[in-house]
């Protein structure tokens, strides 16, 4: 009997820690989506500089509308893993990452003026202003990490 209670501990225990080990790998497996085909931009546009002043009323009004239009699937930290993101085929992109980093302003204006299914064009949702703007909170989000 005591031999009984010994072998089902072991087995339970197994049985844990493989789910443990099932659930860390699938949480930390959570960024293998395909980036998606190559987004270049033109020059002309990627040479273009960011008009806004990156001060703390520039940030506020950037995490404003990054929280109204870019949240949902970019993620409150900006780690492409917001409640949208996950019907999405492809990596919504890491703004904390270097990829991201190595990008110039004039580059994520254009792309986020012009949009890529799967996202949407923002020229109509706001204004050039605005998106300098959530340009920069979009930037200091890498620098929180």
């Amino acid at each position: 009997m005591k031999n009984s209670i010994q072998h089902l501990k072991l087995f339970l225990t197994g049985i844990l820690a493989t789910g443990f080990v099932l659930f860390a790998i699938n949480s930390f497996a959570g960024d293998d989506k395909p980036k998606g085909k190559p987004w270049p931009c033109p020059e002309k546009n990627a040479a273009m500089k960011n008009p806004a002043k990156a001060d703390a009323t520039t940030l506020a009004t950037g995490k404003e509308l990054y929280t109204r239009n870019c949240k949902s699937c970019h993620g409150e930290k900006g780690k492409g893993d917001g409640p949208k993101a996950e019907k999405i085929e492809i990596s919504c992109g890491d703004f904390t990452g270097a990829d991201f980093a190595k990008q110039s302003d004039g580059e994520l204006f254009w792309k986020t003026t012009e949009g890529r299914k799967p996202m949407p064009s923002y020229k109509e949702k706001l204004t050039d202003d605005e998106r300098w703007i959530v340009i920069h909170y979009m930037r200091s989000l890498g620098k929180g990490k």
